[in-house]
C-alpha cells in the first residue's frame, strides 16, 4: 500500500478526523462539526462531489482522504462507525467508502441500515476479508463495489470514478418507462403486457438505460457498465446492441422510447407514450 500520503493526525478526543472535539456537542452538532473539512483544507465549493470515508485505520483513511483531495473530490472522514451512520443519513454524499471492520457498529450493520432510506448512494467496502462468500455478502447487503486491503490508491481512484461517473442507482425490483416494465427478480420484459425474449447482453443494456431514465449515456459509459471492459475505442459494438434492442422494443410502436442523442449517446424516454 501507497506511503505517499501522510496520516491527519487525531488527537485523543477526536472520533472523526476533522479537527472537532466533540465531547460537549449535541448529536446534531456532532453530525455537522463532523462533516467539516480538515483544519487548512477548504470549505466544500458548489458541485463538488462529496465522498464520506468511514475507516479507522488512520494510515488508511489519511492517504485516502489526501489522495481524493488532490483529485477535488470534497471529503469527510470518520474513524467511528456510529458516527459514520449519523453522517451518512445526515448528508447527501456522492459516494460512501467504508470499511467493514469499525468500532461500535460494523460496516455490514451500516450499510443494512443505510439502504432502508437510501438505496441509491453508492457504497464502496474496504474489506481485509478476500474470501468469495464475504464478498458475496456484501453484494446482498447493498454494496457496489469492493476493495481487499491492502490496496493501491490508483485502484481505489478507478474504482471511485467508476461509481460517481455511474451515479445513483435504482434498485427498486421493477423498472417502467411508459409502457415498457423490467422486472428484476424474474429478468422478464414487457410491453403493453407482451413478453419481449432479450439476449443476456440485451437485457444488460435496457436495464442500464432503464435506470437512468431521461439522462444521456455514452458509448463508454455503456461499455464500461454493460460489457465491465474497455474495447479501446471501438464503440460501435454499442450502436450495434441498440439497433438490436430497438427493433425488439420500439418496432410497431408509435412512441419510440430509445432515443439516439447525436454527438452523445442514447437515452430511453417514455414521453409521449399514454
Amino acid at each position: 500500500m501507497s506511503d505517499e500520503f501522510d496520516s491527519p493526525i487525531k488527537g485523543p478526543d477526536d472520533r472523526c478526523l476533522n479537527g472537532e472535539s466533540e465531547s460537549t456537542l449535541f448529536a446534531v452538532e456532532k453530525v455537522a462539526r463532523a462533516a467539516r473539512p480538515p483544519q487548512g483544507g477548504s470549505k466544500h465549493e458548489v458541485g463538488t462531489m462529496r465522498i464520506l470515508v468511514v475507516e479507522d485505520e488512520p494510515k488508511v483513511s489519511g492517504f485516502v482522504q489526501r489522495g481524493l483531495m488532490a483529485e477535488r473530490y470534497a471529503v469527510d472522514v470518520c474513524a467511528d462507525g456510529r458516527e459514520g451512520l449519523d453522517l451518512a443519513q445526515a448528508f447527501p454524499y456522492d459516494l460512501i467508502i467504508l470499511d467493514v471492520m469499525l468500532p461500535r457498529l460494523d460496516g455490514r450493520e451500516i450499510l443494512q441500515r443505510i439502504r432502508r432510506n437510501n438505496t441509491s448512494v453508492p457504497v464502496l467496502m474496504l474489506t481485509a476479508k478476500d474470501a468469495i462468500e464475504d464478498k458475496v455478502r456484501l453484494f446482498e447487503t447493498g454494496a457496489d463495489d469492493y476493495l481487499t486491503k491492502p490496496f493501491a490508491f490508483a485502484e481505489l481512484l478507478v474504482r471511485t470514478k467508476a461509481l460517481l461517473r455511474r451515479g445513483p442507482v435504482n434498485r427498486s425490483s421493477t423498472l417502467a418507462v411508459g409502457k415498457l416494465e423490467l422486472d428484476r427478480l424474474t429478468q422478464r420484459v414487457k410491453r403493453d403486457g407482451k413478453r419481449i425474449e432479450l439476449t443476456a447482453k440485451e437485457y444488460s443494456l435496457l436495464e442500464y438505460l432503464m435506470q437512468n431514465q431521461g439522462r444521456v449515456l455514452s458509448r463508454n459509459m455503456i461499455i464500461e457498465h454493460v460489457w465491465d471492459q474497455s474495447f479501446d475505442g471501438i464503440t460501435n459494438i454499442v450502436d450495434v446492441y441498440v439497433r438490436h434492442l430497438r427493433a425488439k422494443v420500439d418496432d410497431g410502436h408509435a412512441a419510440k422510447l430509445i432515443r439516439t442523442v447525436r454527438g452523445s449517446g442514447y437515452m430511453i424516454c417514455g414521453d409521449g407514450e399514454q
